[in-house]
Protein backbone atom coordinates (compact mmCIF):
# COMPACT_ATOMS: atom_id res chain seq x y z
CA UNK A 1 0.00 0.00 0.00
CA UNK A 2 1.44 3.20 -0.67
CA UNK A 3 1.60 6.06 1.61
CA UNK A 4 1.18 9.98 0.78
CA UNK A 5 2.17 13.03 2.22
CA UNK A 6 1.60 16.67 0.53
CA UNK A 7 3.42 19.73 1.26
CA UNK A 8 3.90 22.86 0.12
CA UNK A 9 0.97 25.09 0.88
CA UNK A 10 0.04 28.36 2.31
CA UNK A 11 -0.55 31.88 2.58
CA UNK A 12 -0.49 33.51 -0.78
CA UNK A 13 -2.06 36.59 -2.41
CA UNK A 14 -4.08 36.38 -5.52
CA UNK A 15 -2.07 36.24 -8.57
CA UNK A 16 0.66 34.10 -6.98
CA UNK A 17 1.96 30.35 -7.48
CA UNK A 18 2.61 27.75 -5.39
CA UNK A 19 3.73 24.37 -6.08
CA UNK A 20 2.64 21.07 -4.01
CA UNK A 21 4.06 18.22 -3.87
CA UNK A 22 3.18 15.02 -2.60
CA UNK A 23 5.64 12.23 -1.74
CA UNK A 24 4.78 8.21 -1.94
CA UNK A 25 6.49 5.95 0.25
CA UNK A 26 5.51 2.24 1.06
CA UNK A 27 5.59 1.33 -3.14
CA UNK A 28 6.67 2.31 -6.06
CA UNK A 29 4.71 5.26 -7.45
CA UNK A 30 5.17 4.82 -11.16
CA UNK A 31 2.09 2.12 -12.13
CA UNK A 32 -0.48 4.41 -10.06
CA UNK A 33 -2.89 7.35 -11.48
CA UNK A 34 -2.82 10.12 -9.06
CA UNK A 35 -5.15 12.55 -8.46
CA UNK A 36 -5.40 16.03 -7.45
CA UNK A 37 -8.75 17.05 -4.81
CA UNK A 38 -9.32 19.90 -3.19
CA UNK A 39 -11.92 20.67 -0.57
CA UNK A 40 -12.94 24.37 0.57
CA UNK A 41 -15.26 24.58 3.50
CA UNK A 42 -18.86 23.92 3.30
CA UNK A 43 -18.09 22.30 0.19
CA UNK A 44 -17.99 18.89 -1.37
CA UNK A 45 -14.92 17.99 -2.48
CA UNK A 46 -13.75 18.20 -6.07
CA UNK A 47 -11.45 16.95 -8.36
CA UNK A 48 -8.74 19.53 -9.51
CA UNK A 49 -6.78 17.31 -11.70
CA UNK A 50 -4.88 14.56 -12.35
CA UNK A 51 -2.06 12.18 -14.23
CA UNK A 52 -2.59 8.89 -15.52
CA UNK A 53 1.20 6.42 -14.72
CA UNK A 54 1.41 7.09 -18.75
CA UNK A 55 1.72 10.90 -18.04
CA UNK A 56 -1.25 11.57 -19.30
CA UNK A 57 -3.00 14.23 -17.41
CA UNK A 58 -6.33 15.57 -17.02
CA UNK A 59 -7.53 18.95 -15.16
CA UNK A 60 -11.06 20.64 -14.09
CA UNK A 61 -12.16 23.39 -16.41
CA UNK A 62 -11.98 25.73 -13.19
CA UNK A 63 -7.96 25.10 -13.23
CA UNK A 64 -7.21 24.56 -16.77
CA UNK A 65 -4.68 26.63 -17.83
CA UNK A 66 -3.48 28.05 -14.59
CA UNK A 67 -2.66 24.74 -12.63
CA UNK A 68 0.06 21.81 -14.29
CA UNK A 69 0.44 18.45 -12.62
CA UNK A 70 3.67 16.37 -13.06
CA UNK A 71 5.28 13.31 -11.68
CA UNK A 72 8.72 11.89 -10.81
CA UNK A 73 8.48 8.47 -10.17
CA UNK A 74 12.20 8.28 -9.80
CA UNK A 75 11.37 10.60 -6.76
CA UNK A 76 7.97 9.12 -6.54
CA UNK A 77 6.42 12.48 -6.36
CA UNK A 78 3.80 14.31 -7.49
CA UNK A 79 3.64 17.47 -7.72
CA UNK A 80 0.77 20.75 -8.50
CA UNK A 81 2.11 23.39 -9.65
CA UNK A 82 -0.69 26.16 -9.31
CA UNK A 83 0.15 29.89 -10.61
CA UNK A 84 -2.38 32.88 -11.13
CA UNK A 85 -3.76 31.60 -8.01
CA UNK A 86 -7.41 33.11 -7.08
CA UNK A 87 -9.36 33.58 -3.73
CA UNK A 88 -11.68 30.66 -5.15
CA UNK A 89 -8.99 28.08 -4.90
CA UNK A 90 -8.78 28.38 -1.27
CA UNK A 91 -9.28 24.76 -0.19
CA UNK A 92 -7.06 21.89 1.48
CA UNK A 93 -5.62 20.34 -1.16
CA UNK A 94 -5.42 16.64 -1.10
CA UNK A 95 -3.20 13.89 -3.26
CA UNK A 96 -5.02 10.47 -3.88
CA UNK A 97 -3.46 6.96 -5.36
CA UNK A 98 -5.60 5.30 -8.09
CA UNK A 99 -5.80 1.51 -8.41
CA UNK A 100 -2.16 0.49 -9.65
CA UNK A 101 -2.39 0.70 -13.94
CA UNK A 102 -6.03 1.92 -13.66
CA UNK A 103 -7.69 4.44 -14.83
CA UNK A 104 -7.60 8.13 -14.21
CA UNK A 105 -10.56 9.04 -12.36
CA UNK A 106 -12.70 12.39 -11.52
CA UNK A 107 -14.40 10.36 -8.71
CA UNK A 108 -12.93 10.15 -5.27
CA UNK A 109 -14.64 7.14 -4.86
CA UNK A 110 -12.52 5.55 -7.23
CA UNK A 111 -9.01 6.61 -4.93
CA UNK A 112 -7.15 3.96 -2.53
CA UNK A 113 -5.10 5.95 -1.03
CA UNK A 114 -4.94 9.68 0.31
CA UNK A 115 -2.67 12.45 1.83
CA UNK A 116 -3.72 14.20 5.24
CA UNK A 117 -4.15 17.17 3.06
CA UNK A 118 -2.51 21.14 2.19
CA UNK A 119 -3.91 24.02 3.57
CA UNK A 120 -3.96 26.50 0.50
CA UNK A 121 -5.25 30.34 1.19
CA UNK A 122 -5.68 32.78 -1.65
CA UNK A 123 -6.56 36.37 -0.15
CA UNK A 124 -7.30 38.87 -2.72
Amino acid sequence: QVQLVESGGGLVQAGDSLRLSCAASGLPLSPYPMGWFRQAPGKEREFVGGIHHTGLTSYADSVKGRFTISRDNAKKTVYLQMNNLKPEDTAVYFCAAGKSYGPLLKNGAGYTNWGQGTQVTVSS
